[in-house]
């Protein structure tokens, strides 16, 4: 069987080929992929894919518990709020990404989401109204088909950017997309693709 394709668990179960191990197994079957409504954890995973690009996924999820204390548990309204001196603490954690960047742009995007909250009443529902409320499901067979960008993952990215957002291109978008439960890219063999899983 090729790597590319669902892969057997120690269960039994067909999982994603990307979710092997302790961290990842847990996270593809109970996380990725199901639709989050809640501002917080949307914002936490929209902080969470910016601070994972270059960088392996399970390198951010192994340190999410240490981003969640740090950032206050994403509130935006607090996290917008952070200044210099919070920043320096950041820049001396050794439990968070340490690239001023990458940390700046959390703050920056924790502004921008209240901005929307203020706007339209929620991130969620700035979110959801992209895909009229359901879930992209899509039907790929194979990892390799699989894309790392769509047109609504690139309209996002570029909205987001006008509303002064950071770290937030086309491919950190549909990375977005996929863990929120917006778009269903589990594989059709996956355990997790069925609707009713």
């Amino acid at each position: 069987m090729s790597a590319m394709t669902a892969q057997h668990g120690a269960d039994g179960k067909l999982r994603c080929p990307w979710a092997i191990g302790p961290w990842l197994t847990p996270y593809h079957d109970d996380e990725w992929g199901t639709a989050l409504h809640e501002d917080r954890r949307l914002f936490e995973l929209l902080a969470l894919e910016g601070a994972q690009a270059g960088l392996s996924w399970l390198t951010i999820l192994k340190r999410r518990e240490h981003y969640r204390r740090a950032f206050c548990g994403f509130d935006p309204a607090v996290v917008a709020g952070f200044g210099a001196q919070q920043l320096r603490e950041l820049m001396a954690d050794p439990g968070v990404v340490r690239n001023r960047l990458k940390l700046e742009s959390v703050v920056a995007n924790a502004a921008g989401v209240s901005r929307i909250q203020s706007e339209l009443g929620s991130f969620d529902t700035y979110l959801w109204d992209r895909v009229d409320g359901e879930p992209v499901r899509n039907t790929w067979q194979c990892a390799t088909q699989v894309p790392a960008q769509t047109p609504l993952s690139v309209a996002l990215a570029k909205d987001l950017a006008r509303r002064g957002f950071r770290f937030v291109g086309p491919v950190t978008c549909y990375s977005f997309l996929q863990s929120a439960g917006l778009v269903i890219d589990h594989l059709v063999s996956c355990f997790r693709h069925s609707p009713n899983d």
